[in-house]
């Protein structure tokens, strides 16, 4: 059998601590005992290509210029995802469609568990990631936002199916990505599989203030985002929540009792009963100190 692994790489020799991180995800996916074939669209990110070639990564490279991007963009998830899905159909007998970060260290029983995992066609991810913030791993049961390793087993047909559905979605910069991966399991009627109890993908925080990235640069791209997002939910009737519900919306759509650990269970309580009400305590508050 055989992946095609969705991902792109930061610039190499702008920040060391992020060079490191890569690399760490790079070996930790050599190490897997699988025939793995990267798709790779990166937008002028600076010594990417001299990066892979060291590495000897087997893998489809394209260059986006930044200049092809609209005024101020940087990178887009979406034409990574047009590149990843021509290539899936077109170039080569796939059964595996893998999105990733290049933060992350893969587990090396990943495709163990997706082969125990008893259905011809699915959509399976890990939640929550086990954390590493400063070099301390933080509880591995908190509610972290982000999902950060989604794996699709798809046949061409589906890839296919993915792919004209998918036409209605546009994407640049951060946000809403695992909201749509999510969002479009539902409508290629794939069913969700958290493999949480089986897997512990590790997540490494990244230094975004030394890419000029801060949490204000974050919310306006989410926002933007979220507009072209809401019109691909629309287009394909597929609930809003998807773009305004945040993780609590993500993680019902996930849930199976089956895919439940202790852990898993503590996340859940933690997210539904702690950090809901305290949102809506928050909000509350707000309303009525501006209501008065």
């Amino acid at each position: 059998m055989k992946a095609l692994w969705l991902v792109s790489f930061r610039p190499i020799g702008k920040s060391k601590i992020n060079d490191l991180f890569q690399s760490v995800f790079v070996d930790s996916i050599k190490n897997l005992d699988f025939d793995i074939t990267f798709s790779l669209t990166q937008f002028d990110e600076s010594n990417v290509q001299k990066f892979i070639q060291e590495k000897k990564l087997k893998s489809f490279y394209n260059n986006i210029p930044k200049k092809n991007l609209p005024e101020g963009k940087k990178y887009s998830n979406k034409l990574m995802l047009d590149n990843a899905l021509n290539q899936f159909i077109s170039k080569g007998d796939f059964q595996y469609l893998i999105f990733s970060t290049a933060d992350i260290i893969v587990p090396n029983n990943l495709f163990k568990s997706l082969s125990e995992i008893r259905l011809d066609e699915f959509c399976a991810l890990v939640y929550p990631n086990t954390m590493v913030i400063n070099g301390k791993i933080k509880d591995t049961f908190w509610p972290h936002y982000g999902i950060d390793l989604i794996v699709f087993k798809i046949s061409k047909e589906k890839a296919a199916e993915f792919q004209k559905i998918s036409k209605t979605y546009n994407q640049y910069d951060w946000g809403v990505i695992e909201n749509f991966y999510i969002a479009i399991s539902e409508a290629l009627n794939l069913k969700k599989v958290n493999l949480f109890k089986k897997l512990s993908v590790i997540k490494f925080e990244n230094k975004f203030s030394e890419f000029e990235e801060d949490r204000s640069w974050q919310i306006k791209s989410w926002k933007e985002n979220q507009k072209y997002f809401l019109n691909f939910l629309e287009h394909n009737s597929l609930s809003k929540l998807y773009a305004t519900g945040s993780y609590y919306y993500l993680l019902f759509k996930i849930f199976n009792f089956r895919d439940l650990n202790f852990s898993l269970g503590l996340t859940y309580v933690i997210f539904y009963g702690y950090n809901l009400p305290k949102k809506i305590i928050n909000k509350l508050k707000y309303f009525f100190k501006n209501l008065f």
